[in-house]
């Protein structure tokens, strides 16, 4: 029972050491955004938030209905082609889109009273994009979904308490 503890504490500092670490780089050696900007978009966040979650879960809807009918197709198809895992990434991206929809609906609240731990769910929903891109392999927008997010997430990281 103990391993338990330790293994969630572990990951806990991990993601406060990783926290720490782009804080340095985002928000203390990146070029700080005007205060009113970073007003705008904390002021603006939990409405985008919405809109973001209302698209993922159409998406989210889209693909579970897609997927009925295309995950066997693209299992037997990648079979064909001698890529047996073809439906593997589809099956993730729906898994994915659930989570992050799920965990924006979860922070909306928390956006509007401007609680850190609502910055922290915005957080590891990006954390979250960053193992999706690693997983389909896309490096392009793995680097550039990080950079932006994180730039804008650690520039309006101190107006959450």
């Amino acid at each position: 029972m103990a391993k338990t503890a330790t293994k969630g504490t572990d990951i806990k500092s991990a993601l406060g050491q990783l926290e720490d670490q782009l804080k340095v780089y985002f928000a203390d050696k990146a070029p700080a955004l005007p205060e009113n900007i970073k007003e705008l978009i904390v002021k603006f966040a939990p409405w985008l938030t919405i809109i973001g979650v209302v698209m993922g879960a159409f998406a989210f809807l889209a693909l579970i209905g897609l997927g009925a009918f295309m995950v066997p197709l693209g299992t037997i198809g990648g079979m064909m082609s001698g890529q047996p895992f073809a439906g593997f990434g589809y099956i993730v991206t729906t898994v994915v889109t659930g989570l992050i929809v799920v965990m924006e609906a979860i922070s909306i609240s928390g956006l509007f009273k401007r609680a850190k731990s609502a910055w922290n769910i915005m957080f590891y929903v990006s954390l979250v994009n960053v193992v999706n891109n690693l997983v389909h392999f896309d490096l392009i927008g793995l680097v550039l979904g990080a950079v932006i997010s994180w730039y804008f997430l650690f520039q309006v990281r101190s107006y959450y308490k």
